[in-house]
């Protein structure tokens, strides 16, 4: 029809419009003709759903989770106990025997108890009466036969100022280690800048080179002492003559207490500063003692406004410094003696032991009265407190150390018929590279060794074994035992490769296999020393007072 050929032209002018027509498929050729119209069913075509295969995929990933079950902890305990299950099989017999009642013969414990009871009292009263085990200690630890360097400590801004260690000092708990620069050569020490280093040991990350507080200070520091029960607090005394406290919690301001610069303060350098134990009379006040080259040993007392204020003062005047026939007439003159290093005793408050530059060193009494003449300028009127004088070493004395084991024996009788004591002895050293071992009892030592051609700058007492000390010198640190050797040392530390002077050197008396030296290289080194220098023996000391005696002998 007319309709037909115009669709017909329309689709085949659009073919032609855009190109060749292409062939017509076999099927659609078979509908041509008349019945091209006709009504026919096609076959169906499927295509699969992409989205029904995503969700599937979806729900098979996913976990099937079925009703939640209801649980309940429920405990039953019997009151009697029985065993649940046994690894062999026990036999009737055995079961039998162990539930028969064990017999015991009495009647023949008794008669053995009451002959053997005389011999058993005898043996523990031979046991409590004896002296074998005296002074000795069961030691559970892994002897240790070597000292070893557990560690070299330095602040290298210091060191870079050629600053050296003048003071090192541990705290009340034995963990840190504080050390003071400063300067004992020639140089223009009370205006060049110093500092006070500490280091805490026990903390996790300890960096040798870093120290945990540097507090700055304008004069060189020569000495330094740890409060005795307080960790944070340590006491400084400078070239100045200036003392010093510093709060170590106190990252701001450490400084607490200072005794400024007054008629009071001393006029010297400050080479020792001791903090003195609590009395009745003072325990809610810190005192402190000092002692410098201008003759004073000065108590001070804190004050409210961050003061130090002298409480009381000694003067050692060389025209009231006691004679005895026993040492070589010496033209002492009439000025202050400098004092260099002191020493109290351990169990006698009233008794310290001072070493002065002419080399001698001398026993004190805090009881003395005497005025000090000529007297000194200042608030406070001073003593003389000088007792006694010992044989003097051929230089100044730098250090002084007393025994820390007994205390002094009180008798009517006259000093110096007294046989030697441990309780009375003290260590001394000096310039002269000896080291002098005295009884507070008389006036010759018990027994002088030359440890080194050079100074011999610190001796301290070993605060555990009666027979052991250690001495700075210029070579290094020296240990001694004198139950092996009293003619040389134990052992020598080599300090440092290029042997620079030792200066100071402090035992710690919490971790007694401790020692602390720092030398002029500007290090500190802490050393743990070997078991046989820790570890006290029996009866040593009984040895130590049998060796005086011999001596004296």
């Amino acid at each position: 029809s007319r309709r037909a050929r115009f669709h017909g032209n329309r689709r085949r002018g659009r073919w032609e419009r855009h190109g060749p027509r292409p062939p017509i498929p076999r099927d659609r050729r078979s509908l041509s003709g008349p019945g091209m119209f006709a009504d026919r069913t096609a076959p169906g075509a499927d295509v699969q759903s992409l989205w029904r295969s995503a969700r599937s995929t979806r729900c098979e990933a996913k976990s099937c989770q079925t009703g939640k079950i209801s649980t309940a902890e429920a405990a039953a305990q019997s009151h009697v106990a029985r065993d649940a299950a046994v690894q062999t099989e026990q036999s009737k017999d055995a079961v039998q025997d162990f539930r028969q009642e064990v017999q015991v013969d009495y009647t023949g414990l008794l008669s053995f108890l009451q002959r053997v009871e005389d011999a058993v009292i005898k043996e523990l009263n031979k046991n409590w009466k004896s002296h074998a085990f005296d002074g000795f200690e069961v030691n559970w630890r892994d002897q240790d036969e070597t000292v070893l360097c557990l560690h070299t400590l330095s602040y290298p801004e210091a060191q870079d100022q050629n600053l050296q260690v003048t003071s090192v000092s541990w705290n009340a708990t034995g963990s840190v280690i504080a050390c003071s620069y400063g300067r004992l050569d020639d140089g223009d020490w009370s205006t060049e800048k110093s500092y006070v280093c500490t280091w805490n040991l026990d903390r996790r990350g300890l960096n040798p080179q870093h120290p945990d507080l540097v507090v700055d200070v304008p004069s060189s520091v020569m000495c330094l002492a740890f409060h005795p029960s307080q960790p944070s607090l340590i006491a400084g005394g400078l070239f100045s003559g200036e003392l010093v406290v510093w709060d170590t919690s106190r990252t701001e301001d450490p400084v607490i207490w200072r005794t400024g610069m007054t008629d009071d303060t001393h006029t010297d350098p400050v080479y020792q500063v001791k903090w003195l134990p609590d009395t009745r009379k003072h325990r809610n006040h810190a005192r402190l003692l000092s002692v410098a080259t201008d003759g004073k040993i000065l108590v001070w007392r804190e004050e409210q406004d961050g003061r130090l204020a002298l409480a009381e003062g000694f003067a050692i005047m060389a025209q009231q410094i006691p004679r005895s026939t026993r040492l070589k007439k010496v033209a002492w003159g009439e000025a202050a003696v400098g004092v260099t290093s002191l020493s109290l005793s351990h169990f006698d408050p009233g008794v310290f032991v001072v070493g002065v530059e002419g080399g001698y060193s001398l026993r004190c009494s805090a009881m003395a009265q005497a005025p000090a003449l000529p007297r000194p300028r200042g608030s406070v009127p001073l003593r003389a407190p000088a007792e006694l004088a010992f044989s003097p070493h051929a230089g100044p004395v730098y250090s002084v150390s007393c025994s820390p084991f007994h205390r002094q024996q009180k008798t009517k009788k006259s000093c110096f018929l007294l046989p030697p004591s441990p309780r009375n002895l003290f260590l001394s050293c000096g310039t002269d590279g000896q080291v002098h071992l005295h009884s507070m009892l008389q006036t010759q030592p018990l027994f002088a060794l030359q440890l080194s051609k050079k100074y011999l700058f610190c001796v301290s007492w070993s605060p555990v074994r009666p027979l052991v000390f250690a001495a700075a010198s210029g070579e290094g640190v020296h240990l001694f035992d004198l139950a092996r050797s009293m003619q040389k040392p134990t052992m020598s530390l080599k300090q440092s490769m290029s042997n620079c002077p030792v200066y100071c050197l402090e035992f710690n008396t919490k971790h007694t296999r401790l020692l602390a030296a720092g030398d002029a290289a500007g290090t500190v080194k802490v050393w743990q020393l070997s078991s046989d220098f820790t570890e006290q023996g029996p009866r040593e000391m009984s040895h130590l007072e049998q060796l005086a005696s011999e001596i004296m002998d």
